[in-house]
């Protein structure tokens, strides 16, 4: 796969679609490879007439690890003590203004998941012109008195990393057993096989302390994403135990125009059931400012869910 230089990093990138493309960027969270951005899910989005692009951040995968640092006092960051933090998110979304710069992109539609969507939302904000639309999926704003997680997912986030194949494999069943989504639920041997071919792609663990601590070391983005003037879709699941819908619906509150779609059943993951409902919904939000992606007349949300399920109305924020 190419890597591109980008503020100081060399990130690992692919695509997929038509290069010439309205450019849709993903973003993808904490100690999560961009390889949790399914190459299926990839595709389904450049079906749609996007050129996908998704990439590892720094500290994962096979992007640049920051070494030359000592650990993160974590107690310290939560304590309010953040010099330990070696970045922010905020230089996490210059890497990713810096390979669109690398790509020849001016501007794309950004979306992101989890850690993922604090970084499209600090993208929106310190890099307004590049921002064709913003996708917010299962994130929250970086106030302290939303989003909050359970004892028992973040437990699961706290788990020791993995020493080996065999480890990372037992790991990934346990935690997303916990954090995934209570309505579509993989089996323990899909869990298992991602966590282990996530695993053979990169063992690096580190780089995790080092991107927690830039997630806690960074500033409550409500009162700038106010100023956000880019068409806004929020994503987020109403079973998610690690970011608890409330997250969401303060990112939505937070921007004008903002429009919430929150699932029932979708936990803190991406499952196949919901990519076609997921893809629409980005799909519609990015033709509110690029009439070249093939958007659906309506976001259809029951066709995309289980018998019995259906996502909330669409709602505006702010």
């Amino acid at each position: 796969m190419p890597r591109a230089l980008s503020n100081g990093m060399e990130l690992e990138y692919d695509t997929f679609g038509d290069p010439d493309g309205p450019v849709l960027l993903l973003v993808m969270g904490l100690g999560a490879q961009m390889t949790a951005w399914h190459p299926e899910f990839c595709r389904t989005l450049a079906d749609r007439g996007f050129h996908v692009v998704r990439y590892d951040n720094r500290d994962c995968g096979l992007s640049t690890f920051v070494d030359d640092c000592p650990p993160p006092d974590i107690r310290a960051v939560l304590a309010g003590d953040t010099s330990s933090a070696p970045y922010r998110i905020a230089d996490m979304a210059r890497d990713a203004a810096g390979l669109l710069d690398a790509l020849g992109v001016d501007a794309a539609h950004i979306a992101g998941a989890s850690m993922g969507g604090m970084i499209a939302q600090q993208f929106a904000i310190d890099h307004p012109s590049r921002v064709r639309s913003l996708c917010s999926i299962m994130s929250t704003t970086g106030d302290r008195s939303v989003g909050r997680g359970t004892p028992g997912a973040l437990a699961a986030l706290a788990a020791p990393p993995p020493r080996d194949r065999r480890e990372a494999g037992e790991r990934g069943v346990r935690s997303f057993s916990v954090i995934g989504s209570p309505g579509y639920p993989a089996t323990p041997e899909e869990l298992r096989e991602r966590a282990e071919a996530a695993y053979d792609r990169s063992p690096r663990s580190d780089g995790f302390a080092r991107q927690y601590a830039a997630i806690l070391a960074s500033p409550d983005r409500t009162p700038h994403l106010r100023a956000v003037t880019a068409p806004a879709l929020v994503v987020h699941g109403a079973d998610d135990p690690l970011i608890d819908r409330s997250g969401g619906e303060a990112t939505a509150a937070a921007i004008p125009g903002a429009e919430l779609l929150v699932v029932p059943g979708m936990g803190h993951d991406l499952p196949e059931q919901l990519w076609p409902l997921l893809a629409d919904a980005i799909t519609r939000n990015a033709a509110r400012a690029d009439g070249r992606v093939t958007a659906p007349a309506a976001l259809d949300a029951a066709s995309a869910l289980s018998p019995g399920a259906g996502a909330d109305s669409p709602g505006h924020g702010g």
